[in-house]
């Protein structure tokens, strides 16, 4: 139970004195400071000052009740020390004797006022994610109180608790001391980690007479051929230095595939092969010799489907001179549990790379940072929205690590 009390005097100062003398030695907390009329020829100032303190229940409180009683608390110090480091010079208290600040001390005085705001701040933080701990149905007893947030975002973002726990390890056994001390410090040392952890393959400029041959695997829906025709604008048109790019589709089931990936082709004025069996798979690549880039489109099919994945090793097994690289193309909207069933199911056709579509679709990257960590794939190329072809980017850690962590933007430069 919360009792107010209000003192007016002079100053600030003044009426703090007649509080204590009413109030006594209890803890109060400053609820609201006035200036409620100002100092005239006629009349002296006059300041008031609204203090409450809490009064013992009948009934003894439970333990959360406590936890938001300190938030309040904290929230209330942080808006009194904001104000007077805000306040005008003519509301603020006055003493009997006038003292003059050097500008040096006043800018002492000010970051020290900030150095409080900053440290109650991450009070308030701390105390809220134990409140979020208490909550959550599987209770961590070994996260310190600094680490707590940074807990809470993370698992929040889909990353499962067993990958959390052993990076927070890792992190404790690493961290300085000295760099606990605040929460932002230890968000980015976290998040440094996560980056260093995520597996990526950096887009190398491909040397003459080099060739680059790449088959999109992955369930329906997830967007290789959209993707495919991402890479082949950006290969034959965006890049600095512009390739020979041709594609090639085995998608043969689909209604309109061919014809979409024709489209693209045309539009783009690049070469295109329709390959029906896998006896003609090294045929149509030598039709393609003279591209540097040779992009290669498949049915997409359920992970479950073993004979369609069994077709496109079949089509893989056929061409014995020619390396062809492998990428798996996986929806960041998904499932872990799904993520792993699909690996799973489509690694008989000895996947290289993986490309994650979607990022602009789903709040919850965890699970996508999970399965690249547990499975040590690189990431390639990130699919960020609908457009052909601006809407790709190259993988980088630091971009992924922050949507995950900060949630998806777009706003980045496209290389």
């Amino acid at each position: 139970m919360k009792k107010l009390y209000t003192f007016s005097a002079e100053s600030v100062p003044e009426a703090l004195i007649k509080a204590k003398a009413v109030i006594g030695e209890s803890d109060p907390v400053i609820e609201s400071i006035k200036e409620i009329r100002k100092k005239t020829l006629s009349q002296s100032a006059l300041c008031e000052v609204v203090l409450s303190v809490e009064m013992p229940d009948e009934e003894p409180r439970e333990e959360e009740d406590d936890v938001y009683i300190a938030i309040s608390k904290a929230a209330q110090e942080i808006s009194e020390i904001t104000k007077a480091a805000n306040l005008p010079e003519r509301t603020l208290p006055k003493t009997k004797t006038p003292v003059t600040a050097s500008p040096i001390k006043e800018h002492a005085e000010l970051s020290a006022l900030q150095k409080e705001i900053a440290k109650l701040t991450d009070r308030v933080k701390l105390i809220q994610n134990m409140v979020w701990e208490r909550t959550n149905e599987k209770k961590i007893a070994s996260i310190p109180p600094e680490f707590a947030e940074i807990y809470r975002v993370s698992r929040q973002s889909g990353m499962t608790s067993e990958h959390l726990d052993s990076i927070i390890s890792l992190t404790l056994e690493n961290m300085p001391l000295a760099m606990r001390q605040e929460s932002a410090t230890v968000r980015r040392y976290f998040n440094t980690l996560l980056r260093k952890m995520i597996p990526v393959r950096i887009e190398s400029r491909l040397e003459h007479p080099k060739k680059r041959v790449q088959m999109f695997v992955g369930p329906t829906g997830v967007g290789k051929t959209t993707t495919l025709a991402k890479l082949a604008a950006r290969f034959a048109h965006k890049l600095a230095e512009h390739y020979k790019v041709g594609i090639m589709t085995l998608d043969t089931y689909r209604i309109g595939a061919v014809e979409q990936l024709t489209f693209y082709a045309k539009m783009m004025r690049i070469g295109i092969e329709t390959v029906r069996d896998p006896i003609d798979f090294s045929s149509a690549l030598s039709s393609l010799r003279h591209c540097d880039i040779v992009l290669i489109d498949t049915a997409g099919c359920s992970q479950h489907d073993k004979e369609k994945i069994g077709r496109i090793r079949q089509f893989l097994e056929a061409e014995k001179e020619t390396s062809v690289d492998v990428a798996l193309v996986l929806a960041s909207n998904s499932k872990l549990e799904d993520l792993r069933d699909i690996y799973k199911n489509y690694s008989p056709l000895g996947i290289d790379t993986v490309i994650a579509t979607k990022l602009d679709e789903t709040a919850s990257l965890g699970s996508m940072f999970s399965f690249v960590y547990e499975n040590k794939k690189p990431l390639s190329y990130l699919s960020i929205g609908q457009e052909v072809p601006d809407d790709l980017l190259p993988a980088e850690s630091d971009y992924f690590i922050s949507c995950m962590l900060d949630g998806f933007r777009k706003e980045r430069e496209i290389a």
